[in-house]
């Protein structure tokens, strides 16, 4: 992994306490400098994934409007399928060469937060496509959970911090596919220069190149992982709860040469997000003199329904 460290979550797990606090210090350094790890040991099998991303074909290779039939209106995209070109980054009025679909949160355990999240849509053309997804789902969520425990031990909070905000967050999983390109974008890419909006997120390996993230020197570089490895980066919300401690860095997804136009992409990346009533104000942890509070105080439903509005998937 050139410019991106690799980190191994057995260590974390490993009941050593000195391999441990070696994947403690590791991961929260990156995030520091660079905000992206690649992440192995995580609870997706090989075959699991590869699964996953037979099902997602399987999907998007319906007719369009089979896929429409599953575009929801009126919920801002949180479920089901949205439409190619629908979404755009921050600040950019073309809309992205991409369409995507969105497995959302199966609560357990709690009727009244079980009734604020919009239902899981079923594609009944596809029997093991929710199935599929929602398996990858939760072991996704459970990786995240101990990415979430050793940065609260690297911030200096309970190890359990997170917990009792992201089991049962409003975290969603999105396929992504980027058809072949039919003619000159014109000023559209595949994923236009953006931040996640998220605590973390949580990638496994794209069908093929294009991501890139930029460094501390504003250079792009291109992040190709293996295979066992997820890509892990901090979102926004984790940047504004750590008072920019922890970097959510930029990135992309360039379009290919065009000699490449023709081949499509899959990307299936989670969105690690916590229940809407917590309160992203700057942790008394990650302030002081050197480190002044840059952030107005404000709940992650709130600021993710400003971002929402902002990516144009809700009005």
């Amino acid at each position: 992994m050139k410019n991106i460290p690799g980190v191994d979550l057995s260590d974390f797990l490993s009941g050593d306490a000195e391999r441990k606090q070696k994947f403690i210090k590791e991961i929260g350094e990156a995030y520091e400098e660079i905000g992206f790890v690649a992440l192995r040991g995580h609870f997706l099998s090989d075959e699991l994934i590869e699964n996953l991303y037979k099902e997602v074909k399987f999907f998007f290779d319906l007719p369009d409007e089979i896929k429409q039939s599953y575009e929801i209106e009126g919920i801002g995209g949180q479920r089901g399928y949205t439409s190619f070109g629908k979404e755009s980054a921050k600040g950019k009025k073309e809309g992205d060469l991409k369409e995507f679909w969105h497995f959302g949160q199966e609560v357990e355990g709690n009727e009244a937060l079980k009734a604020k999240y919009p239902k899981n849509i079923i594609v009944k053309e596809i029997p093991n496509f929710n199935i599929v997804g929602m398996e990858s789902y939760k072991m996704l969520e459970k990786t995240a959970i101990y990415v979430l425990r050793a940065l609260a031990l690297y911030i200096g909070l309970d190890e359990m911090y997170f917990d009792q905000y992201v089991i049962n967050g409003n975290s969603i999983l999105r396929p992504i596919y980027y058809p072949p390109i039919v003619g000159e974008p014109k000023g559209a890419v595949r994923a236009a220069v953006h931040g996640d909006i998220n605590l973390i997120t949580l990638l496994m390996g794209a069908s093929s190149a294009g991501l890139q993230v930029q460094n501390k020197k504003g250079e792009w570089i291109p992040l190709n992982y293996l295979p066992e490895q997820l890509l892990v980066n901090v979102g926004d919300m984790l940047e504004r709860l750590s008072n920019n401690k922890l970097r959510s860095t930029k990135y992309r997804v360039v379009n290919p040469p065009r000699e490449d136009w023709g081949k499509p992409r899959y990307s299936i990346p989670f969105f690690t997000h916590p229940i809407s009533e917590m309160k992203l104000d700057c942790l008394p942890e990650c302030i002081d003199e050197l480190r002044p509070k840059v952030y107005d105080e404000i709940t992650a439903g709130e600021f993710l329904n400003e971002r929402l509005r902002e990516l144009g998937l809700i009005k």
